[in-house]
């Protein structure tokens, strides 16, 4: 029997068995994918203190432009494969995400119902009814879940996220009503400390029960919190 060449007998090596080891494979492979959301954070945190000369005329456009911001962020990563998906969830995980947001959320209005109403006056100045709904349900939640649960806490713990999302909050709503803040230290403490509270919520809650619910959770937060606060006051 006539023999073939070495080379002849091998069957060609398909694109679908190459490995990260093969030289090939890493220059196929969308460099994007492994983005540094760092930057996206870094960039939506500038953008916050950059616009603080709009203050307090144009506030609305300095919440919507940081919010922006921090969704595209969330959406490209998203888009690029490094953030969580929301696939199809239990029903049992929505109803957590409603039940933490109201066990903490409900103590928090009762015993300080005041502190919140006056926070959500200055934190939305002179704001229409349906502009501060559509901030507390859509545009705020859409931008921190993706961002904070979606992207940069598929990297980090739980906890070092609800840190920097308690950060963020700070320094996004602070500026708008810092002379207020300057006169009641103790409102300015109390603020921040149930910021960073809520925040490490959220992210406790996508980590116990998905992006969805930490979603969820955050809406019925920001409803108890603040818009029921703001209707009242």
């Amino acid at each position: 029997m006539t023999d073939f060449p070495e080379d002849f007998e091998q069957e060609p090596q398909q694109e679908d068995d190459l490995t990260e080891e093969d030289g090939d494979y890493d220059t196929r492979r969308y460099r994007g994918g492994n983005a540094d959301p760092a930057f996206g954070f870094l960039l939506a945190i500038s953008l916050s203190v950059g616009l603080i000369p709009l203050l307090p005329a144009l506030a609305d456009l300095r919440y919507t432009i940081a919010w922006g911001a921090l969704a595209a962020v969330g959406v490209l990563g998203w888009l690029l494969g490094n953030a969580e998906r929301i696939g199809q969830e239990k029903p049992e995980n929505i109803a957590w995400g409603v039940i933490f947001g109201g066990m903490v959320s409900v103590p928090f209005m009762v015993f300080f119902l005041d502190q919140f109403t006056g926070a959500a006056q200055f934190m939305f100045p002179e704001f229409g009814v349906g502009t501060v709904l559509a901030y507390l349900v859509f545009v705020m939640p859409l931008a921190e879940t993706l961002f904070f649960r979606g992207t940069l806490q598929s990297r980090l713990e739980f906890w070092l996220v609800g840190g920097l999302g308690g950060l963020w909050s700070v320094i996004l709503f602070f500026p708008v009503m810092w002379s207020v803040l300057l006169e009641f230290v103790f409102v300015a403490v109390f603020l921040a400390i149930a910021l960073f509270v809520l925040n490490m919520m959220y992210s406790y809650v996508r980590d116990r029960n998905g992006l969805a619910a930490a979603w969820i959770c955050q809406i019925t937060a920001n409803l108890i919190l603040f818009f029921v606060p703001y209707l009242q006051g």
